[in-house]
């Protein structure tokens, strides 16, 4: 599946725009480790298997930050199905309702999960 949200306090600047470029590593990694710890700790653990940050890009002129990550699940017959609805409410509930998440201030309409 995967997770799409806006970064209201992470201004957008060239560098997140570079995979290559070292503020865009170490702000994937922080949101990828932040994604990791709200959904480890979620109902949903037993079937998520990871996230990774795949895109950061420029939102509302620059004044934030719209982030897109991959992530997956396994499923069998131990876990029960996982949808975009549960995932969709265990996030919200570990975030403040979609608008924190560690130090960053989401914009909870932007927050989107598919697959």
């Amino acid at each position: 599946f995967t997770v799409n949200f806006t970064v209201t306090n992470l201004l957008y600047t060239s560098a997140l725009g570079n995979s290559n470029s070292k503020k865009f590593i170490a702000t994937k990694k922080t949101l990828t480790y932040l994604l990791d710890r709200v959904l480890k700790n979620s109902s949903i653990s037993p079937a998520y298997t990871g996230c990774t940050v795949v895109v950061l890009r420029s939102v509302k002129n620059r004044e934030g930050t719209a982030m897109d990550a991959v992530c997956t699940y396994r499923a069998n017959a131990t876990t029960t199905e996982l949808d975009r609805i549960k995932v969709y409410r265990e996030f919200s509930k570990m975030t403040a309702s979609c608008t924190e998440l560690g130090p960053y201030r989401l914009d909870a309409a932007s927050f989107y999960v598919s697959g």
